[in-house]
């Protein structure tokens, strides 16, 4: 694997190109779950567009991309104000202006170095990111963002970024990247506007959870819902984190159809991609945790609301998601066809009402106030679809986007990410968190299912 470090500027405020309005902005109720209070990371790479193209490349990309920032924080100003917790354990945004944090870096590295075709893991991701020392789980008082430009000897570049979730999801991060890269390209506005509104997604005064998963009424009884299975302890909730490890999963377009070959005609016609590489995953994740035949199992995915809550306007960057869960033994899980799981999964969509979503969101809020610290539950599988978030999208007219996605955390979930082959034809990464020792018996599971002896869980990039 190709190895090299950076030369780094020293990090920088930027903060909005205009004056903006100082005040102070409510999160939703989705916002204020205390689970989203953390820094999520990403990472996109661009190759610098042929001169037939005619639009000349800047002299510095990363000062054409920081003062494109500037001018971006115009329009989203409460990105670069400061949070506060107010007594009840919301949490506010304080529109200060204070700014976001830029590091302008280089890399003794050319761009197709990292990868032919550029799949994660990418090799020395750390030198392509700035560490802002925010693993602790602080997010008051802090800035919301930041971002370090690496240019590399090819000309090609990539743009690293750090968000804290309590403001933006997976759609919004993107959307604010795609308005930075629409003012460097020279648009007088972004493309989309955006829209705070925040309100739309506030809980309910008093709470009212009238509708929600089963699964989910155990935890807000206060357990970790594994009253059906008390005899066994969930590794991955005991692992120390020194002995878990990330790795990722490549399908390709054949290997996809492969797997459609286990499922009825019918299923075939109406499941995502997405809904049956999860499925697949959840089964030989579950068998190489070696957990019991008759206990609880437990898959819980991020659902986007755009486009289901009709309230909720384009341009509207907040988080908008929630978690619907499906229950089931590993005996019913592992010993059934995979069709008799998908179907679960699409049960669990198809149940995900309005007054379902109300419900949810009700819940997410009142974690902080009393229902629970977060969504600690035994024996679940955590997944979320990043396929759909429009990286692709992200075009600077003298610059391509080659390949990127928003990275793991170092949690027990899998995020999903859509990459490109050498041929370009698209394909998909799935990660996943686990024990050191388990990933060898996840690899011959997954090796059974795609009829590929020696399957490998750690596709590295041909360098």
């Amino acid at each position: 694997m190709v190895m090299f470090t950076t030369r780094r500027s020293i990090p920088e405020l930027v903060v909005p190109a205009e004056p903006t309005p100082s005040e102070t902005k409510f999160l939703s109720g989705v916002d204020n779950c205390i689970n989203l209070r953390f820094y999520a990371t990403g990472i996109q790479f661009f190759r610098v567009r042929p001169a037939e193209h005619n639009h000349e490349k800047p002299h510095s990309i990363a000062k054409a991309i920081k003062a494109a920032m500037a001018a971006a924080l115009v329009y989203y100003y409460p990105i670069a104000g400061r949070l506060r917790e107010v007594p009840n354990g919301e949490l506010v945004v304080d529109c200060t202006a204070e700014g976001v944090m830029f590091v302008e870096a280089t890399a003794d590295v050319q761009l197709n170095h990292l990868g032919q075709p550029l799949l994660p893991p990418y090799p020395c991701v750390e030198e392509l990111m700035f560490d802002a020392g925010r693993g602790d789980g602080v997010v008051v008082a802090r800035p919301l963002f930041s971002m370090q430009v690496t240019e590399f000897k090819c000309g090609g570049f990539c743009i690293s970024f750090e968000i804290c979730h309590c403001i933006t999801d997976g759609f919004g991060v993107i959307q604010f990247i795609k308005a930075i890269a629409d003012l460097a390209g020279g648009e007088a506005v972004p493309s989309v506007l955006p829209v705070w509104r925040r309100e739309i997604l506030m809980a309910r005064n008093p709470p009212c959870i009238r509708d929600i998963f089963p699964a989910y009424v155990p935890f807000l009884n206060g357990s970790r819902g594994n009253h059906r299975n008390s005899d066994g302890e969930d590794l991955m909730l005991s692992t120390p984190p020194e002995a878990m490890v990330t790795e990722y999963l490549h399908f390709t377009h054949a290997d996809i159809a492969h797997l459609q070959r286990h499922i009825p005609i019918y299923l075939r016609r109406s499941v995502s991609t997405f809904d049956l590489l999860t499925v697949v995953m959840w089964r030989c994740r579950t068998i190489a945790l070696g957990y019991k035949p008759d206990q609880q199992v437990r898959l819980m995915f991020t659902m986007s609301m755009r486009g289901k809550w009709t309230r909720i306007p384009r341009g509207y960057y907040g988080n908008a998601f929630v978690y619907p869960i499906v229950e089931t033994t590993v005996d019913d899980l592992c010993g059934n066809a995979l069709g008799h799981s998908l179907e679960l999964i699409c049960k669990a969509k198809l149940d995900m009402s309005l007054e379902r979503m109300k419900s949810m969101v009700d819940m997410m809020s009142g974690l902080q106030r009393g229902l629970g610290s977060s969504f600690t539950m035994d024996n679940v599988y955590y997944v979320s679809d990043l396929t759909r978030l429009g990286h692709e999208e992200i075009d600077f007219p003298w610059a391509q986007w080659v390949g990127g996605s928003i990275l793991p955390v170092r949690r027990p979930s899998s995020f999903h990410v859509k990459c490109k082959n050498g041929d370009g034809e698209e394909s998909v990464v799935v990660s996943v968190l686990m024990q050191k020792s388990a990933i060898g018996r996840l690899a011959k599971e997954m090796a059974f299912w795609l009829n590929k002896p020696g399957y490998t869980v750690i596709p590295m990039s041909s360098l």
